[in-house]
This record gives structure tokens, C-alpha cells and sequence, in this order.
């Protein structure tokens, strides 16, 4: 017997759409552009052959059309895992579950999610204006802590590794390092981002290292994130998303991955606040890619 989804737990608005992205079943495509921004939404888009939908709801702003052929979803997240916690979960019922049922498709769809994003450079190799691609990432925020199967998409030997190096204090939950599909970094990488290691952070202040009028407490956090190696690879960036939604996708039999530009290098204190302009780049690489 298939599980029936209650009103409850999947939330249907009366329009036939997903709670949070207001966004309907035959308007998602299987390629999806993730961006933070919901105002990156339209600078995707400006490079789209047609559009076929749009819809936004708070940080959730939507655009369907097609570029070269290929019809894509672009989908905004706003910033944080808990947000990306919203997105796939409601993603994945557009794609595998009947509304009108609220039972599960007979048949599995497999959607790919690359996000594009900006981080900060942790590495010397890793200045601003350098492309990112997030091969295993780090959660600090413990988000995929509270799913079943979040041990059968981990590197549990890399978690053992890490928390080991980092005299990891249990008070802030454990760390999980999610795994991007392989597959899709060699895709979307291809031979001009570095490949590397991201820690995903529950903040962008303390979290990240940064000390502003609260004190941290491990000052010398950032030190031991930057000189970590395991499998000959660093860790080259913080951001906010990538390990909630490597993990989500894969425990879902989705695709999923994250590639960001350097806008902050944290090793040589360099910002680059007009960072907008040339993050198209990355854009253009994205959606010829995908």
C-alpha cells in the first residue's frame, strides 16, 4: 500500500501549489539553477531563449523558460540551510508525488540542481574572483542530523577525520559531510574550477570566524579548518548552502552539487563587493553545462 502524505505534512495551497515556492507541478523542470539571491533569479533568466513561468513568494522567486534548447527551472533559496531544507523537500514532492493523490509517483523522477553561490576563499590557491566546485561539504549546521538515512550519504571516516583534527566541541551538534554527485562535478567543473573541500556554516558572523562585538568561542577555528586535509584534498571555502543540499539530494535520488566564486579571500583578508558583474561568468558556464 503506498503511504498517503496528510494535509499536514504535505502542505498544498489552494492554487495546486507547493506551500513555500507557490510553484506547480508542470512548471519545474529537471535542470534547476539554484541561486541565494532571489534577484539572481532574473540575471539567470536574462540569458534564457523564452520564459515560460514565473512566480514569487518571500525569498522564493521562480523562473521556468528555456536556454538553447534545454528547458530550465531557476529557483532562489534565500540564504542558509534551513532554506535549502524547504526547497528540496518541496522540489522533490513536485517531482515524485501526486497532488491530486498525495501519493507517491510509480515512477522516480531525478532532478539536477546545480547552485550557483559566492563564498569565501580559505585558501592561498583560492583568491578572489576563483570558481569553486564544492566536491564533499561540510554541515555545521546539523540539518541532514535529523533525517534517517543521513549515515548512508556521509563520508563517515572523513567526519571521524575532521572532528578528530578540529577537537570538535559536542555542544554545537556534529558535523556531516555530504558528498556532491560525482558525476555532475566532472560535468559542470570540467578542467577550470578547482575542486575542493566546503564547510557549510549556521551563520555568516561567528560560525564563519568572524568576530564582530561577541567573542568567538574557538578563536583559532578558522586556523585548523584551513590546515585540514584528508584524501590529499583542503578545504577551500566557507559558504551557507552546499551540505544541506548535497545530502538532501542524495538520500532523494537526485543530482546535486554547488559551485560558487570567490567574493571574500578569509586567508588574505581581500573583499570584492562589486563581485555582481562578473559572477555572470560563472553563469554562462552553468547553463552551457547543465
Amino acid at each position: 500500500m503506498k503511504k498517503h502524505y496528510a494535509p499536514s505534512e504535505l502542505i498544498i495551497n489552494e492554487d495546486g501549489s507547493c506551500f513555500h515556492l507557490h510553484l506547480k507541478p508542470e512548471f519545474l523542470a529537471d535542470k534547476i539553477i539554484l541561486v541565494g539571491d532571489p534577484a539572481r533569479v532574473n540575471t539567470v533568466a536574462t540569458h534564457f531563449d523564452s520564459i515560460e513561468h514565473e512566480v514569487s513568494s518571500r525569498e522564493f522567486h521562480t523562473i521556468t523558460g528555456t536556454y538553447k534548447g534545454k528547458r530550465i527551472t531557476c529557483q532562489s533559496h534565500g540564504i542558509g540551510c534551513d532554506n535549502i531544507d524547504i526547497v528540496v523537500n518541496e522540489l522533490d514532492t513536485l517531482a515524485n508525488i501526486n497532488y491530486s493523490t498525495r501519493e507517491e509517483n510509480d515512477e522516480h523522477r531525478t532532478l539536477t540542481m546545480v547552485r550557483i553561490g559566492t563564498c569565501g576563499g580559505l585558501q592561498p590557491f583560492t583568491p578572489t574572483g576563483t570558481f569553486i566546485a564544492s566536491v564533499k561539504s561540510i554541515g555545521f549546521d546539523g540539518l541532514l542530523n535529523y533525517y534517517a538515512w543521513r549515515n548512508k550519504v556521509c563520508d563517515l571516516k572523513m567526519e571521524e577525520a575532521f572532528t578528530k583534527h578540529m577537537s570538535w566541541d559536542p555542544i554545537k551538534g556534529a558535523p556531516y559531510v555530504a558528498v556532491a554527485d560525482p558525476d555532475l562535478i566532472n560535468q559542470i567543473a570540467a578542467d577550470d574550477m578547482v575542486r575542493g573541500y566546503t564547510v557549510a556554516c549556521g551563520g555568516f558572523y561567528g560560525p564563519q570566524g568572524r568576530e564582530l562585538r561577541l567573542p568567538l568561542a574557538d578563536p583559532n577555528q578558522n586556523e585548523k579548518v584551513e590546515s585540514f586535509e584528508y584524501d590529499g584534498m583542503k578545504i577551500c571555502n566557507f559558504e551557507m548552502e552546499s551540505s544541506a543540499l548535497a545530502g538532501l539530494a542524495s538520500m532523494m535520488g537526485h543530482r546535486a552539487m554547488t559551485c560558487c566564486m570567490v567574493i571574500a579571500n578569509r586567508y588574505a583578508k581581500e573583499m570584492n563587493t562589486e563581485y555582481k558583474n562578473s559572477i555572470d561568468t560563472l553563469i554562462a558556464k552553468v547553463l552551457d553545462r547543465i
